[in-house]
């Protein structure tokens, strides 16, 4: 059976680290390959205060390019004090918990940047 887990990590990335994350991420699923088959996904992104980007290796028209073959996916977007889902919105996002979680991530995020040294 498929079990999922959404993390949040502590430590704040720029934007622009995107790619290599997902590179990185990448390279885990590879070596936990069993017989050619993935036994993890890791899906890494970036939350700010106006959205949620997924990182992708598959381009369409809302995922522009990155670089190194990454695309930044448009997941969620903050709007009325709360996220919202798009129409290509997977459902794992969409789900009303997991935005719940995601606004909660959000305040977080808000309060670290409020006391986070200037870069």
């Amino acid at each position: 059976a498929l079990v999922r887990r959404f993390l949040s990590m502590e430590k704040l990335i720029r934007p622009e680290a995107l790619p290599d994350v997902k590179l990185a991420t990448n390279a885990i699923e590879e070596e936990s390959m069993r017989d050619g088959h993935r036994q993890v996904n890791i899906d890494p992104g970036y939350l700010s205060q106006a959205h949620l980007i997924l990182a992708t290796g598959k381009g369409y028209t809302h995922r522009p390019y990155l670089r190194d073959g990454i695309y930044a996916d448009l997941t969620l977007i903050y709007q009325g004090k709360k996220f919202h889902a798009l129409p290509w919105t997977y459902p794992d996002y969409a789900d009303e918990r997991q935005l719940a979680m995601l606004g909660a991530i959000r305040s977080r995020y808000l309060l670290q940047l409020k006391t986070a040294e200037p870069a």
